[in-house]
């Protein structure tokens, strides 16, 4: 959640020690489970999640990325999750957006697009299931 790495032999009462967490307060929902940091754990079933896109980054209204991961992973499909001023800021954008895909959803087979669009450059996620 708070992208550092957990130390899988930490104590589990030490708030940097490992928890698991289902990405989801919802347990109806089919996600597969990972480990987080306890304290990062507790405080998200206070607040909703949110994972930051990174400050460097240039981007307009961000998608969510717990929900696009959530819709991605149940439905497959593609979604515009940015718009960006440069083809180089939303290229940069897109790279960051794999990666961290990735590491949100490990398994799930995603790809990342440009494409040119009314003045702007739009970031696009995408999966091989429809």
């Amino acid at each position: 959640m708070c992208d550092e790495p957990v130390d899988a032999d930490m104590s589990v009462n030490d708030p940097r020690g490992p928890s698991v967490d289902s990405r989801t307060a919802d347990r109806k929902a089919k996600v597969a489970e990972r480990l987080a940091h306890r304290g990062c754990n507790t405080r998200k079933g206070a607040v909703k999640v949110v994972i930051p896109w990174p400050d460097r980054l240039h981007v307009v209204e961000p998608a969510p990325l717990i929900a696009v991961a959530g819709r991605l992973e149940r439905k497959g499909g593609r979604e515009t999750v940015a718009r960006c001023p440069t083809q180089q800021d939303a290229r940069e954008a897109a790279d960051w957006l794999a990666d961290r895909l990735s590491r949100l959803v490990p398994g799930l087979p995603v790809t990342t697009n440009v494409e040119a669009g009314g003045g702007q450059f739009l970031v696009v996620v995408a999966t091989g299931r429809r």
